[in-house]
């Protein structure tokens, strides 16, 4: 019987040189912001203000790359949340909340990029209406 070895699965993504630095996180479900606290409490409805029922958006994060798996479960220390207008949750608000640190699970992960070199640029598809 030949000696089997088992290969260690190797994660798609090598966030290793991302560890101590800086990057965005969006998860689906829940809010918009600097890496989330994420629960059951933050997919599907939520009531507003007004006590209507208003569908959460996805929740994109920030804040400093502690640790990782090969499920992108994530460590962020430092992280910080964007809070989406209660009126309008396609507008995101200048209010941001401190959660510190945060581990960050994996199923929810959409997207992950350095948060060094992002900068705003003007929507290139809308199309500017002269004055």
């Amino acid at each position: 019987m030949a000696d089997k070895e088992k290969k260690k699965k190797e994660s798609i993504f090598d966030l290793s040189k991302y560890i101590d630095k800086p990057i965005r996180v969006k998860f689906q479900g829940g809010r918009e912001g600097r890496c989330p606290r994420l629960g059951a409490n933050w997919a599907g409805f939520h009531q507003n203000q007004a006590g209507k029922d208003s569908l959460l958006f996805s929740l994109l994060a920030s804040g400093v790359l502690k640790g990782f798996d090969p499920l992108l479960n994530l460590v962020l220390d430092g992280t910080i949340e964007y809070m989406r207008d209660p009126d309008d949750q396609l507008k995101l608000t200048e209010d941001t909340r401190q959660l510190g640190l945060v581990v960050c699970r994996g199923t929810s992960v959409v997207l992950i990029c350095p948060q060094d070199g992002m900068e705003a640029i003007p929507n290139p598809f809308i199309q500017q209406q002269d004055g």
